[in-house]
Parts: C-alpha cells; structure tokens; sequence
C-alpha cells in the first residue's frame, strides 16, 4: 500500500511539472532560455544525474543546446554523432537505453531537437527509470518543441512584418515621385549615362558609392541598380544614416536583443530585413567611426551581430550607399575609414552638383567658350556668370559647353574678334582672371572649382600660387 501511494504522488507531481512547464513556455521566450526550462524541469522531476537538450536549425545543424552535469563538446554538432541521439533522430520516437532515457522534440511532423536524461539518483545511489518516466519526458519534450516552434514562426511573422512595413513605405513615397522622377530620368537625355553605367553594374553583386548632392537622385539611381539586378525579387531596404543617433542607428542596422534594455523586445534589423535583397545606406558619410568598425566587418564577413547579442548572424545582401560629402577629406581628418571607404566604393558613380538639374556630370569648358567667356565684359557680376553657366547647361547635349551653348549679346560675340588689339592681357593674366572669375563663382570652392576647370585641386592651388606671385594687374585673389 505505501509503494502504491508513492506511485500516485510521483505521477501527480509530473502531471503538475507538466503543466507548469506548458504554462511556463506560453509566453514568448528567447529559444535558448526555453531549453534551459526545460533541462531544469526535466532534471528536477526525474530526479537525474545528468542530462542535455539541444535544437536543430533548418539544415540539422545543432543551434542551441544546454547541458546538466557534463561538459558540453567544443562543437555542439558532435552530439549528433551519439549511437542513442541518432536513433532517437532516425525513428523519431522516444528511446530508453541503460540509464539514459531520450525523447525527440517534433513540430510539424520535423525533429527540431532531442531532450535527454540519465543517472536516475535513489537515495544516494543509482536507481533506473521506469516507463513512466519515459513517458513524462516525452510529454515535456512535445511542450518543448510546441514552444520552440511557436517562438520561430514569431520571429518569421515579425521579420515578414517589418519587411512589409518598410515595402510599403518605400512604394509610397515611390508613388510620390513617380512622375517627377519620370520627367528626370525619361525627358532628360543627358541622365542616360548615369542610367547605362548603373544598368551595366546592376548585374554584378559589387558595392556601389553614389556620389552628389542633396536633390541629385542618389535613391532614384540606386534603386534603378535593386530594380534591374538579379536581387530585384528581394526588399529594398533604405535607411538615412544621418538622420539617426549612434545608439538607434545601431539597432537599425543590426538588429537588437531581448532584454538589452527594460520592455524592449528582440527585432531584427535592416541587414535582417533585405535577406536576398539590397541595403541602400544613404549618407553614409555620416555613419560614427565606431559603427564603421561594425559595418566594415559586415562587408568583410557577410555576418552580423545584433546589439546586445553574442550570436553570428549570415546575411545575403548587397549594399549601395550614397554621400554628399568628401570622403577622401574625411579620411585625411581621420573621420573615416580608407578601408571601408574602398570597400564601399567598388564602382563610383557620381551625379555632379553643376548639372544636376540637366542630369549632367563632369562638366568641362572648352577652349572656344573659355577665350568667349575672356572677352565678355561682365564687369565683375558674379550673378551674371552664375546664370550664364546654367544657361549653357540647359542647352548643351553633353557635359562639355562649347561656344555656342553660351547666351551672350549678339553685339559682343559678333564683334569679338574685331575688338582684339595687340594690347590685350597676356595669356597668363587671362587665364589668372578666369581662374578668379570660376573661384567666385563656386564661392571659393576649390573642388568645384577644379571640376570646371577640368583640373585636380592640387594643380589649382599651384596654379593660384604662381600667378599670385607674378601678378602686375594689381587685382588681388580675395573671392567677394
């Protein structure tokens, strides 16, 4: 009669194990903490010895696993190559062997784990299980895999959500710009260089720097790359590296951990987010030395690590990025890294800020509209050159202004040459005032002044140099 009433109270104490367990796992938990509850449970009713639990990822890999009382291996996948765990994985059914009991973990009729047992302990000693126990471990197994299965199609759902979400921003304010868009790159012939070169580099999987400033398409350009890639099928997801502090910025891209801070839940960033698609990271230029380190191991490694986490994640991502700023002149002020810089700038494209409104780049003058322009007494107007300069964009085929795309008076150009006389400046002062004059233009800029002027900025600062030692005008540098 006693053995009797002990075989009740042990039976009653697993049905209520269980049914703590059940209600334990119903709420959303980290999968390795759920195999912890688990290996505790388990160890704690049967009164075992030693034990372990382990998860399988998609490829039968082992992805989490916890053990009680042994070392756990250097490589968890070793664990599959024990006689009892393969048979358990073979048969798919629970599994006593000497003083080791073992029971799958199913969801959806697939394996996705084995929780394991063994060294029953009796009062000081080694006892054996009976069939009851088997049973109850096999019970506990099933809440497992139910819980487990449960916490994956979260994540799943939560993924497919934010990539939705971030679709249909995207496809709103694509809408939005649809149909300027369409009159930028349709209606303007000049932008179909940029539209071949991206077309050309679409295909590859190598990074892209898209180089202009604010209003020159930089979006528009990469998403003509996404669109007419092999990963057109996938998300395109952009993200304004400048328009988020380091700590979100962070997040964003990487993705966060449960319980990094109090109520913040686990989400996966934007790297998650374009699995099989692209990343547009516009002004990256922005992005803070220490997440460049991070962005950097990215391209580098294809994997990342969320905020907060410990875990590799793979991704399969291309990634475009864009910038208004100098780059090379951030990485001499140690703003940012030569490393990254090359890896980020595989193929450049570059929207140049004087014909962004004609979709032209890499403007030139030759030397016909350069002598025109001498000869025009614009009497120190800035404005009036400013306007002339655009005027030329607007009427030229490609991005070199010759003579006849400047709209001077018809009185000065056609009397030009007869005003030449053997006392006009000399080649060198000429070139010194038009130098001036481009430099005013520009407002001092000396890189868009050497884009002008078809030459590099150290070229022109010699240049400026020279001719400011031999000047005899009288006329000084100084831009007003």
């Amino acid at each position: 009669m006693p053995q009797s009433n002990f075989e009740l109270r042990r039976k009653l104490l697993q049905l209520e194990a269980l049914y703590d367990v059940g209600v334990a796992l119903n709420t959303l938990r980290p999968e390795a903490d759920l195999l912890e509850e688990l290996m505790n449970r388990a160890v704690a009713v049967l009164d075992a010895m030693t034990g372990f639990v382990f998860s399988l990822d998609d490829k039968l890999n082992v992805q989490h696993l916890f053990t009680f009382g042994v070392d756990a291996p250097a490589q968890p996948n070793a664990m599959l190559a024990d006689a009892a765990v393969k048979q358990v994985l073979s048969s798919r059914e629970p599994l006593s062997v000497k003083d080791r009991l073992l029971a799958p973990m199913l969801a959806a009729e697939q394996v996705i784990g084995v929780l394991a047992v063994g060294g029953k302990e009796e009062r000081k000693s080694v006892g054996s299980f009976v069939e009851d126990d088997l049973r109850f471990l096999s019970s506990l197994a099933a809440i497992g895999a139910a819980a487990i299965d449960n916490a994956r199609n979260y994540h799943r759902l939560n993924v497919l959500r934010e990539s939705l979400e971030d679709e249909n921003r995207n496809l709103k304010q694509r809408m939005l710009r649809e149909y300027s868009d369409r009159l930028m790159v349709g209606d303007s012939p000049k932008m179909q260089r940029v539209i071949d070169l991206a077309a050309r580099v679409a295909d590859s999987q190598a990074n892209v720097l898209i180089r202009g400033e604010s209003g020159t398409g930089k979006e528009m350009v990469a998403r003509l790359i996404h669109g007419n890639s092999p990963r057109k099928d996938g998300p395109f997801v952009a993200i304004n590296c400048a328009a988020l502090p380091e700590t979100l910025l962070e997040s964003e891209l990487f993705g966060i951990e449960r319980g990094v801070a109090t109520g913040v839940e686990a989400r996966p960033g934007k790297f998650e987010l374009a699995r099989g698609g692209t990343v547009f990271l516009d002004e990256v230029g922005d992005i803070p030395l220490a997440l460049q380190a991070k962005l950097l191991r990215v391209l580098q490694e294809r994997e990342i690590e969320k905020l907060g986490g410990r875990r590799r994640i793979p991704v399969d991502v291309r990634i475009l990025s864009a910038t208004h700023r100098n780059l090379e002149e951030m990485i001499e002020r140690s703003e940012f890294r030569q490393d990254l810089y090359y890896r980020l700038k595989v193929v450049e494209i570059v929207l140049d800020e004087y014909g962004k409104r004609e979709g032209l780049r890499d403007v030139r003058i030759t030397q016909d509209a350069l002598q025109k322009l001498m000869r025009y007494p614009f009497a120190g107007n800035v404005r009036e050159l400013e306007n002339l300069i655009e005027g030329a964009l607007a009427l030229t085929t490609d991005p070199v202004i010759d003579s006849g795309d400047l709209l001077l008076p018809v009185s000065v150009s056609a009397t030009a040459g007869e005003e030449l006389s053997a006392d006009l400046p000399k080649l060198n002062e000429l070139q010194r005032r038009y130098i001036a004059r481009v430099l005013a233009f520009t407002g001092g800029n000396m890189s868009k002044a050497a884009k002008i002027l078809g030459v590099d900025r150290k070229t022109l600062y010699r240049m400026r140099a020279a001719m400011s030692q031999n000047t005899t005008s009288g006329e000084n540098w100084d831009v007003h």
